[in-house]
């Protein structure tokens, strides 16, 4: 089965808008590049859409009608949109799921120290990652420091370019003869990706008296982990125990930038799975009116199982769901299972795109292509399909029958040749329900590294796909 390259299908318009849409997913990369960010960047735009907060209109004791939009957020990193269809909700809605957590570099705990004349703080990869990739990269600090009285200091440092960036050392090529020979996932361990963040010593008062060397020796000792301390506590007013109560997130410094001479992809940092969120979120703002009540789910947690209150597997969207309801007066316990039920879903994930350099990983027939459209996988998993949704075929034609009235170009993969890899996404989670649910997305090179390039013309041809389901889907 052949088709066409989709920048082929395009004209003058087209390729404008797809230009437009490009530069602004960008944007949306530079704002977003941890869950908080990505949500605070969500929130910020579909209120200027009229989206109002679910918590507020709780309290203020509204009720909710045909048209209206709401959304929903769960500890600063998921949230939930949802627009009112014209059929009740017991009938089943139309749900983009995507999730904004990506492969990173945590900061632990107890993280500051100082060894050999560097400060550093100690770090736990996050997701699936290639830890040989990060190191010598420059690296930026994003998150929040949550004080005891309960202030909340934010951080960012390393994306201007006045800031400073940080990095990971790796060991000379001259002495790394017994490095070369280890296993790729041996070559830097867990444990050695620890993050320099300074290497000047605190000054330290020499007018003291002879007296004071004592006290001059123990002011030398750990004098760069004391200099570091001594700028956070001036710039941030923050003191080393605020560590305890801090999420602080790794990732590689720098902007989104287009690659290629014809610009027609995008290198950045945490297109997996950002791509599908922002597309999501835009078909979500695009879609006016609707039979059935739209929905635009972004979830965290989603790289290391879909655990915990921000996951996939918390009660969060169900939560949100049956507050919905009781605001249209249409809860009840059967109602909102026969809502989610009844429910058609486009779990908006990532599908690995083919890489000519590694061929052999790839089934050539069964595997998506950078600029092939959007990406359906009827199942995921890995090896006999194991832990897999896996779609039906009557949603699947349902699905094609949409896309081709619309007119909007796809493409069907797996995750690699079978019994070599494989994965996971928030699919089989929402299947639970008894909803129909396919895996549906955009195609991306380098998937899980620092930095990963997707195709224009996918990101555009997906948006569109995703309308056409908001707009058509109801089975």
């Amino acid at each position: 089965m052949e088709k066409k390259n989709t920048w082929e299908t395009y004209g003058k318009e087209q390729l404008e808008e797809l230009e437009v849409l490009a530069k602004e997913y960008m944007g949306f990369l530079d704002e977003g590049k941890t869950e908080r960010e990505c949500v605070d960047a969500v929130v910020n735009a579909i209120e200027k859409e009229g989206y109002r907060d679910l918590n507020e209109l709780i309290k203020e004791k509204k009720t909710l009608g045909e048209g209206d939009r709401v959304y929903a957020v769960c500890m600063n990193k998921s949230i939930a949109m949802f627009r009112i269809g014209k059929k009740p909700m017991e009938e089943g809605m139309n749900i983009l799921g995507a999730h904004i957590d990506s492969p990173r570099l945590d900061v632990k705990q107890n993280p500051l120290y100082e060894e050999g004349g560097f400060a550093y703080l100690d770090t736990h990869y996050y997701g699936g990652v290639k830890k040989y990739q990060w190191v010598t990269i420059p690296l930026a600090l994003h998150g929040v420091i949550v004080k005891k009285d309960g202030t909340c200091v934010e951080l960012a440092v390393g994306e201007d370019e006045e800031d400073p960036v940080f990095f990971i050392s790796d060991l000379l090529i001259h002495l790394a003869a017994e490095q070369m020979e280890k296993k790729a996932s041996k070559v830097i361990e867990g444990e050695a990706l620890d993050l320099i963040v300074g290497n000047r010593p605190i000054n330290i008062d020499t007018k003291e008296e002879t007296d004071g060397d004592q006290n001059k020796e123990k002011d030398a000792k750990d004098a760069v982990k004391k200099g570091i301390l001594a700028i956070l506590k001036e710039k941030y007013g923050v003191e080393e125990e605020d560590f305890l109560s801090a999420e602080l997130e790794i990732v590689p410094a720098g902007k989104a930038r287009e690659a290629g001479f014809d610009r027609s992809m995008i290198l950045a940092y945490g297109q997996d799975d950002r791509v599908c969120a922002f597309t999501s979120m835009k078909a979500m703002l695009e879609v006016t009116d609707s039979e059935r009540t739209a929905c635009c789910l972004l979830v965290d947690k989603e790289e290391i199982g879909s655990v915990g209150a921000t996951g996939m597997e918390s009660k969060f969207f169900e939560n949100a769901v049956a507050e919905i309801m009781n605001l249209l007066g249409q809860y009840s316990e059967l109602g909102l299972r026969r809502c989610l039920a009844a429910s058609c879903m486009l779990s908006s994930d990532v599908s690995s795109a083919f890489d000519p350099a590694f061929a052999s990983s790839f089934d050539k027939k069964n595997v998506a292509y950078l600029g092939g459209g959007m990406v359906f996988n009827k199942f995921t998993g890995s090896r006999g399909k194991s832990g897999s949704n896996d779609a039906n075929a009557e949603y699947l034609a349902y699905l094609r029958d949409i896309l081709d009235s619309a007119q909007v170009n796809f493409q069907t993969a797996e995750l690699g040749r079978v019994d070599l890899g494989g994965g996971g996404t928030i699919a089989y989670i929402l299947a639970l329900y008894g909803m129909n649910v396919i895996d549906s997305g955009i195609a991306v090179l380098n998937m899980h590294a620092p930095r990963e390039a997707t195709s224009k013309a996918d990101i555009y041809e997906t948006k569109r796909g995703y309308v056409a389901f908001l707009k058509g889907a109801g089975m």
